[in-house]
């Protein structure tokens, strides 16, 4: 098993902890160089009712709290879901280097698949995006979670 599997195998763990706030089963983990978890941060717009605590973010806000800087150079970020434009910029403006993610977001992703801020030339910042790891696990626990849905 790869270092990146095994990262997004405890994204995943923290993931199907939103389940219990009601909020959409999405996890990120900020990893220090040597990959130890600096920030780990879950979806908690439900449970909060801030639009802007997605995963990513709350996990970046929980990185630069502990390192006491919001610069996070030499750090990873392992996502269970493809960043959307919101925490794309946010990822860019910490100065992540590296996004791991699993499923793609067919509909709002911003790290390829509908739009690519990640990657974008004209930006100062670019980050190394790897896909797909652990890519139907983490598919697989938001389709239950919006089917559960749409049953009720």
């Amino acid at each position: 098993m790869s270092t990146a599997d095994e990262w997004m195998r405890a994204a995943l763990v923290e993931a199907r902890l939103a389940l219990t706030t009601g909020d959409v089963p999405v996890a990120a983990l900020v990893l220090d160089a040597s990959g130890t978890p600096i920030g780990a941060g879950r979806n908690e717009r439900e449970f909060t009712g801030d639009p802007t605590a997605h995963a990513e973010i709350v996990a970046i806000r929980a990185a630069a709290a502990a390192t006491g800087s919001w610069r996070l150079e030499n750090t990873t970020l392992v996502v269970t879901l493809e960043p959307c434009t919101m925490c794309a910029g946010a990822i860019l403006q910490a100065r992540i280097p590296r996004v791991v993610f699993g499923a793609w977001d067919e509909k709002a992703g911003a790290a390829g698949s509908v739009f690519d801020v990640l990657r974008d030339r004209r930006l100062p910042h670019r980050v190394e995006v790897i896909s797909g790891v652990r890519e139907a696990e983490c598919a697989a626990l938001l389709r239950e979670f919006f089917v559960e849905r749409r049953v009720e």
